[in-house]
């Protein structure tokens, strides 16, 4: 209950960093071991042994590696009032997994009652469970299970909350990877939900010595499928959707890759890849000391940025508006992409990335109007694989999400093309006017 807290004034200045309108998702693994207790009490499911590891919530708990069995906790009002005041300071919206894995649907629908009164128009979704296409690999189900039975389930719990909290807005199903159940999960409940939501991990597990930088900056024909599947359903349903876990490596990530610099322009070019599918949102995760979050640090020992926060810091600099079309002349080129930006005081915005670690590549950018000026805000670190010396603008992020940009460098414009040299492993932000 300390950790999502306002009194965590330093977690809560790397958010708004971050932007004024971002989603918080509470879920994950731990949301099927989770338990509501309305009077604070410890659960039944609680064992003595686990009671006696109560220190433990005062050190970094991240990310669940799916390892070892699974830790019961409570999630008592204290813990949702502190959440709901999190939220507000951030200005931030809210996501929250409720546990149909291990729960029953009263139970989970007084949770959500009494997280809907407490978040308030903050709440933009509950979600049912976590990844339930894997409940049958992680024993949570027999072997057997199947979307049919995910279905059934998924409405019992929906409708028992919906009768204790009529307008409770729902979003799902929140599979791990599997379009065979997210199409016809949008066909049966496309008038349930707001929108539709996915997990991608580029790589996994952590021990195959084949995830490696190189791998992770390389094109993923699995992405491509995952939106091809989201594309389908977004044509079919007219609902939107979302990634809503996401991040480099599975398992809490590498350590060497999900922790280096590598991983700042792939979390950045990821956004930009779902934005031009069409998706509505995503969410990275992340915990603790977890070798991917893009926050890290407890309440006792403070927080620092890791690398892909600053990835996710260069499309919030870039800001809001409308994609446009962007095309490269030299289709030989897969480590390099580009993204068109228009906002709404009609200024261009080129986004451009250079994920290869050995070539530096020459853009010229043609902003296909008559634009005088150009300025760039650059991404680098000396190395794909550092892990410490990252900075946007020539500057780190500092304590509390403290950063501005010290150089914005101009570049040479003509007849409303910008020249700009991309060295190995770096993107920028180029801003026309």
């Amino acid at each position: 209950p300390t950790f999502f807290s306002p009194a965590n004034t330093e977690l809560i200045g790397f958010i708004r960093r971050l932007g004024r309108s971002g989603v918080l998702r509470i879920g994950g693994n731990t949301s099927e071991y989770s338990y509501w207790s309305p009077q604070g009490a410890a659960p039944e499911r609680d064992t003595e042994r686990e009671r006696n590891e109560a220190h433990v919530l005062q050190q970094a708990i991240g990310p669940d590696t799916g390892h070892g069995p699974a830790k019961h906790r409570k999630i008592t009002p204290k813990a949702i009032q502190n959440l709901a005041e999190f939220v507000h300071a951030t200005g931030w919206k809210l996501i929250y997994g409720l546990n149909m894995g291990t729960e029953n649907a009263d139970t989970a629908a007084a949770e959500a009652a009494y997280v809907t009164h407490a978040i308030g128009d903050r709440l933009i979704a509950f979600q049912l469970c976590n990844e339930p296409d894997l409940f049958s690999r992680n024993g949570l189900r027999k072997p057997d299970y199947n979307y049919a039975q995910f279905a059934g389930e998924w409405q019992h719990f929906y409708e028992v909350i919906r009768q204790k909290v009529p307008n409770a807005p729902f979003a799902g199903p929140d599979t791990a990877f599997n379009n065979e159940w997210l199409v016809p999960f949008a066909k049966q409940f496309q008038h349930d939900v707001a929108f539709l939501s996915q997990h991608y991990y580029a790589e996994g597990p952590p021990t195959d010595p084949s995830m490696t930088i190189q791998r992770l900056l390389r094109p993923n024909p699995k992405l491509a499928a995952e939106f091809q599947g989201m594309a389908r359903t977004k044509a079919e349903s007219n609902l939107p959707f979302r990634l809503a876990e996401t991040n480099s490596c599975y398992q809490g990530g590498k350590q060497g890759v999900s922790n280096t610099f590598a991983s700042a322009l792939w979390g950045a070019d990821l956004m930009y890849q779902l934005a031009s599918a069409g998706g509505v949102g995503i969410n990275f995760h992340g915990g603790g000391y977890g070798w991917y979050t893009p926050i890290a640090g407890t309440v006792p020992n403070g927080f620092l940025a890791r690398p892909i926060y600053y990835g996710m810091l260069l499309f919030a600099e870039a800001g809001s508006g409308h994609l446009i079309d962007a095309h490269l002349d030299n289709p030989q080129l897969p480590l390099v992409t580009a993204y068109g930006l228009v906002n709404e005081t009609a200024a261009m915005k080129a986004i451009v990335f250079n994920k290869d670690s050995d070539r530096a590549v020459h853009l010229t950018v043609d902003s296909g109007g008559s634009a005088g000026r150009a300025q760039a805000l650059r991404l680098i670190a000396p190395r794909l694989d550092d892990t410490t010396d990252v900075t946007l603008g020539m500057n780190p992020v500092g304590p509390s999400g403290a950063w501005n940009a010290e150089h914005e460098e101009d570049l040479p414009v003509h007849s409303g093309a910008a020249g700009i040299e991309l060295p190995p492993g770096s993107a920028a932000l180029v801003t026309f006017s």
